[in-house]
């Protein structure tokens, strides 16, 4: 009886909570002072900005970021009325599931990719292991893949998989017979020549996710995607680094997810304000300079 109390406070979208505060989960935090992975009750923030305003927050229980950014947006289109036109998020973000919300409505993506990076490298291009680095051919309706040693990889079986409510749709390839083959160490993942002798190769490929990532991967690369991600850097981590290291707030002072949205709400309000007297003081001094430059 215990055990299914505990499962009903956590919920099927999480595997902790904390006994202070049910709806809050343990996570790892950054500041680990012992160095030992430390876990604390937390909550995740998220905050979308935009010319350094702190447009809305979002305050939420999940320990990644995969989950927050459709909240986020659908919170935007409710408290202005109107789809945003384009966003712009770090790799955390990069799932399916955002990626096909964003295509559906409209709205151009400059995430960054998780290999982002791995794609640059030689490595990633040479792989021969890949589907990405094997030619296709389409034979009666059908495509089917030729690996690096000529060998035909055809369609097995279609696999699902569901995560946090989503379910994400598998095409299974495979190659009857790879007896022989002078590239099975490097084709095969984790080949043992002793035990995985008589093994063929199967490769699972995401089709959907493959080709939503296409449009932000190009996105992202552009001269306005490089700009859209140095803005995203100043503006919205400058927030977290100021808010944490300057302001020292690191801890909230309330329990349950209402209470810590209100608290930081008007936390974001009062930064807001700062900023904006900042600005109007900035442009004050801007038009005295002006002024005093006539004069003389």
């Amino acid at each position: 009886m215990g055990y299914k109390e505990c499962f009903e406070i956590m919920g099927t979208d999480r595997n902790s909570y904390s006994k202070t505060d049910l709806e809050a989960t343990f996570m790892r935090m950054k500041d680990d002072h012992m160095k030992n992975g430390q876990l604390k009750a937390a909550y995740n923030v998220q905050i979308a900005v935009e010319n350094y305003f702190i447009i809305h927050t979002y305050v939420s229980n999940d320990r990644t970021d995969y989950n927050t950014l459709i909240p986020v947006l659908e919170k935007h289109q409710d408290a202005f009325g109107e789809v945003l036109e384009e966003a712009t998020a770090d790799s955390g973000y990069c799932s399916e599931k955002n990626l096909l919300y964003l295509k559906e409505n409209k709205i151009s993506s400059y995430i960054k990719l998780q290999d982002h990076e791995k794609r640059k490298t030689r490595a990633y291009t040479k792989d021969i292991g890949k589907y990405y680095n094997m030619k296709t051919q389409v034979f009666e309706g059908e495509l089917y893949y030729i690996c690096h040693d000529g060998r035909e990889l055809h369609h097995i079986r279609t696999d699902t998989r569901e995560q946090a409510g989503y379910t994400q749709t598998f095409e299974v390839y495979g190659c009857a017979d790879c007896s022989g083959c002078e590239h099975k160490a490097k084709c095969l993942y984790k080949y043992n020549a002793e035990k995985d002798a008589g093994k063929n190769k199967v490769m699972k490929i995401n089709e959907q996710w493959e080709t939503l990532k296409e449009e932000p991967h190009a996105n992202i690369q552009s001269e306005k995607g490089i700009l859209n991600r140095q803005i995203r850097s100043i503006q919205t981590e400058g927030h977290f680094g100021d808010i944490k290291e300057n302001d020292s707030f690191r801890r909230f002072n309330y329990r349950t997810s209402e209470k810590v949205y209100k608290e930081f709400m008007l936390y974001a309000i009062g930064r807001n304000i700062n900023k904006y007297h900042r600005f109007l003081h900035d442009e004050t001094k801007k038009f005295e300079g002006k002024t005093e430059e006539k004069a003389a």
